[in-house]
């Protein structure tokens, strides 16, 4: 599990780094101390979850939040407790009022576990390959390719070849995977940047095709 903390107080970096390496389950991929600079450095990586202060200059925490995917969790850490309401308005997993104590990370860090496992059990596909079925959360898939009369689940790690056609594997995905080309879909949750002709995903960028591309840039510019 990746995370990043975004905090324009330097003490409160250092602690929460602190908390981050006696947890020990998450591994902490960068600091910054404005929303721009983190805003900046999500568009072309992936975290998990973001320890994110509320006040603070140029971008606040919440605007930040509101520009995040889905995918993306959220623990505010702020000293101010009147942000609580709105913080569950963009479904923060937690809320830590400073000074923060190592019992409430833990228990903040307990309530993403939960929130997390509770996710991938709910999107677990069982793919048929030759004799063999798999089970693959969805969120483990970062895009299918076609070939010939078999689809290619890259997962990352490993090729699945399943037998079946574009049509048949997008009725059983997600809502979160989407055609881009008459031989790619996506998993939205993983896509690091787009442009009108290509979609840049971990270890691969794919390209757009004409017929798709008006509803691809359409999704993208809804969730701006």
């Amino acid at each position: 599990m990746k995370a990043i903390i975004v905090d324009d107080e330097p003490k409160a970096i250092e602690l929460l780094s602190n908390y981050i390496q006696l947890w020990g389950k998450i591994e902490l991929t960068g600091t910054f101390r404005n929303g721009l600079k983190a805003l900046e450095y999500l568009r072309q990586n992936q975290v998990d979850v973001i320890l994110l202060d509320i006040n603070m200059p140029h971008l606040s925490g919440m605007e930040l939040a509101k520009l995040l995917p889905p995918t993306t969790r959220v623990i505010f850490t702020t000293a101010y407790s009147e942000f609580a309401v709105e913080s569950y308005r963009v479904e923060a997993v937690d809320y830590l009022l400073k000074p923060i104590t190592l019992d409430r990370f833990i228990a903040a860090m307990n309530k993403l576990g939960n929130q997390m496992q509770t996710h991938e059990a709910s999107e677990i596909l069982w793919i048929k390959s030759g004799t063999r079925t798999y089970q693959v959360s969805a969120e483990a898939i970062v895009y299918l390719e076609k070939d010939g009369n078999y689809m290619v689940y890259h997962t990352g790690h490993e090729k699945i070849l399943a037998r079946e056609s574009i049509a048949e594997a997008l009725d059983r995905l997600p809502d979160h995977f989407i055609q881009i080309h008459k031989s790619y879909i996506i998993n939205l949750h993983r896509v690091i940047y787009w442009t009108k002709d290509e979609i840049k995903i971990p270890d691969a960028t794919l390209p757009v095709s004409a017929s798709y591309r008006t509803a691809v840039e359409a999704h993208f510019i809804k969730n701006l």
